[in-house]
């Protein structure tokens, strides 16, 4: 046998010794999770909002399909809420100025859960201050829990509750993808850049 011809057979010996291993750790990396699209939980797939049916503080009657192209999100709350309420929209306008020009593609809803007091007139004076394309919505006290038992919000007076009372109530927000399914759910008090890079993220077709 020639020295060319062995080292030729070494050389094939030494490839399918390596290429075993090789094989192995690709199967294994073929194996491994993939990364989250989202860091905010990720509900796809529940049905919540179908019954979305509320008016605006312009007065105008509106649903979730309204809004189908935007990535919508939907907080509940009220207008004398001494400080969660604040904070999720305060929170909503630090996200709407790191997204940019796409925030002019996302639409944030406060729905009140106390439509007692939050008249039309008084959303219209509470939520622009946040940022003026955001909306109030309200309705009836009947329409209200309808719609809070649609999405598994719990709220509850608290205090005095022949006036001067609070209102327990569920703090996270529903965000809805441009093709009006939704998608998930953010904590209270979430890191805005957060937020902003889920919602990139909607927009970007995730």
């Amino acid at each position: 046998m020639s020295s060319r011809f062995r080292t030729l057979s070494r050389f094939r010996s030494l490839s399918r010794l390596l290429a075993a291993p090789l094989l192995v750790l690709g199967l294994l990396a073929g194996c491994a999770p993939s990364e989250p699209a989202f860091k905010s939980t990720d509900i796809t797939g529940a049905d919540y909002g179908k019954r979305f049916e509320l008016t605006d503080h312009h007065g105008k009657v509106r649903t979730l399909a309204d809004f189908k192209g935007k990535v919508v999100t939907v907080f509940f709350g009220y207008t004398q809420c001494p400080d969660v309420c604040p904070t999720a929209l305060s929170g909503m306008s630090a996200v709407m100025a790191e997204l940019g020009a796409d925030g002019d593609r996302v639409q944030v809803i406060f729905v009140t859960v106390d439509p007692e007091r939050d008249t039309q007139e008084l959303l219209a004076e509470y939520v622009p201050v946040f940022d003026q394309r955001f909306l109030g919505m309200y309705g009836s006290m009947e329409k209200i829990a309808e719609i809070a038992k649609d999405f598994r919000v719990f709220y509850r007076k608290s205090g005095d509750l022949e006036g001067h009372y609070t209102i327990d109530h569920t703090a996270g927000t529903y965000v809805f993808g441009p093709d009006g399914r939704l998608r998930l759910y953010v904590k209270h008090a979430e890191d805005p850049q957060v937020i902003a890079a889920d919602i990139k993220a909607l927009l970007a077709g995730k």
